[in-house]
């Protein structure tokens, strides 16, 4: 989730999606989960295949310029358009190249040089160059641009094209999140001229697949580009089916209609674990299962109550209902450079949530309503109203659908505690802003935050920012009830499937299907 204020960039891939009943019994989500076999050689291929892949949250519209969500990431980004670099969540989020194949950093760290890769093009045929580079990033930055990660583009002083095959970016200050954010949809490389209002019935993207049909509230289907400048998809085609019940998306697997399964219900994966007709692919997420406090009104303008809130949570509770999942103590998950293990700030101490709320003038008890999606598994706020119960406060929780979820809360800031899945990799920049939802406002953690920003070495960014996360949760500015994980049923003789960090991105460049 990110960009301040209308709607956020990437809010919800969700890894648990309903409530976890039905077929299949809980078991261990370790259990069963294997290693992906390896792809057989092109002759053993069906090149002329479809894939038909499982996913929960669908896009509310394809243009992903201005219209924010991570289920446009999701499919769009690697699979239709393509970035100067992108990220591998396979090797904890390495930066590797794209449309361009190198590049460099100046030694003032004031400019970078990206070279072009040799016969990209988009799917209209036309050449990609340097030009298109120069101005999709000037899209960014423009004044009154509607691009959803145009603030993050704010250090660019100029984007300059030297030759075709050559793009320098000048910087106003060193900016150690600029590769990063090259990588995410800021970074789409557009055909120059593109009008992004159309953009939601076409696409002219340069990536391996081409958007072939959209059935809105069912599926989207892709084709392979046979014309692309890269390596030859091995799939024909890609149908993604949107299917939010999980009983539903396991019959879906299990009859045949699907060959992939994302966001498998961790408790729900037995008619999967036996036999070798599925594989079960475990996977990190940066699906944060976020509180969050309305840091702006009372009763949680007083740390006292956010702290007591936090301590009267058993994480492992949760963890325990879902069936898997992480407790990390913050937004930022392991495989961030900057993590660190907070979970020992407010740990599980009912006791002292008691105390704490007495000290607030609550010792006879406290009244709050939690809004959360309806997409959420019931199984979280049963225990979140436990938890609760114990130590004196009475939860009342309101299901909304996620649009409305996104104007009461996100937008108007309406609520007294909220509870949505922070799916966005690197999102600690949203407790830097005081106008985001969260009304969390302090100004040494900002502080921090623009020195890492501008530092002179990546391990100096990751002091500072293990110092925001750390100040942040000392603050209780939320609280985090745990990271998701992520599990992916396949078919047998499909390969190739991605499955870390599916939430925000799903490449099916390597995707195959056995003959």
């Amino acid at each position: 989730m990110r960009r301040p204020v209308s709607i956020p960039a990437a809010l919800l891939a969700v890894a648990l999606a309903a409530t976890a009943c039905g077929t299949g019994g809980a078991v261990d989500p370790a259990a069963g989960t294997s290693a992906q076999a390896a792809t057989p050689p092109d002759d053993q291929l069906n090149t002329a295949a479809t894939v038909n892949v499982r996913l929960v949250l669908e896009p509310s519209s394809l243009n992903i310029f201005s219209t924010s969500g991570a289920a446009l990431d999701q499919v769009l980004l690697d699979n239709v358009y393509q970035n100067l670099v992108s990220v591998n969540p396979e090797e904890k989020d390495k930066i590797v190249p794209q449309l361009a194949t190198s590049w460099e950093q100046a030694p003032d760290g004031l400019s970078y040089t990206f070279h072009l890769a040799s016969g990209a093009k988009f799917h209209d045929g036309s050449p990609l160059t340097s030009a298109d580079v120069v101005w999709s990033l000037q899209q960014q930055t423009a004044p009154g641009s509607k691009a959803v990660y145009g603030a993050e583009f704010a250090s660019i002083a100029d984007v300059t094209a030297p030759d075709p095959a050559t793009v320098r970016i000048g910087l106003k200050s060193r900016d150690t999140f600029l590769l990063w954010n090259l990588t995410q949809r800021g970074g789409i490389v557009f055909k120059k001229g593109t009008d992004f209002a159309a953009l939601d019935g076409a696409e002219n993207g340069s990536g391996p697949f081409k958007l072939a049909q959209w059935n809105r509230g069912a599926s989207i289907t892709f084709q392979r580009d046979d014309a692309y400048w890269g390596g030859k998809p091995k799939v024909a085609k890609v149908v993604f089916h949107y299917i939010t019940e999980t009983n539903a998306a396991n019959n879906a697997e299990q009859t045949g209609q699907t060959d992939v399964e994302t966001a498998a219900d961790p408790t729900l994966l037995q008619p999967f674990t036996t036999g070798d007709a599925f594989s079960v692919l475990k996977g990190t997420t940066t699906d944060k299962y976020t509180l969050a406090f309305n840091g702006t009104k009372a009763p949680f303008t007083n740390p006292d109550v956010r702290h007591a809130l936090r301590q009267a949570i058993n994480k492992q509770d949760i963890v325990k209902a879902v069936g898997a999942g992480t407790v990390s103590g913050s937004s930022v998950p392991p495989q961030d450079p900057w993590y660190e293990d907070l979970t020992s700030i407010d740990a599980y101490n009912p006791d002292g949530a008691k105390q704490l709320l007495a000290k607030a003038g609550f010792a006879n008890g406290l009244q709050l309503t939690l809004d959360v999606p309806s997409i959420y598994p019931t199984s979280i706020t049963d225990v979140l109203v436990s938890n609760l119960k114990q130590v004196g406060v009475t939860l009342t929780v309101k299901q909304v659908e996620f649009p409305a979820w996104l104007s009461q809360v996100f937008k108007n800031h309406d609520f007294q505690l909220s509870l949505v899945d922070h799916a966005e990799a690197r999102d600690i920049a949203n407790y830097t802003k005081p106008a985001y939802y969260f009304g969390y406002d302090n100004k040494q953690v900002q502080q921090w935050y623009t020195q890492a920003r501008t530092a002179s070495a990546d391990t100096e960014r990751d002091t500072l920012l293990k110092q925001v996360a750390k100040q942040i949760s000392t603050d209780a500015a939320s609280d985090w009830l745990f990271l998701g994980e992520a599990h992916t049923v396949v078919r047998k003789g499909v390969y190739g499937v991605p499955k870390a960090e599916t939430s925000n991105r799903f490449p099916l460049a390597k995707l195959a299907v056995g003959k």
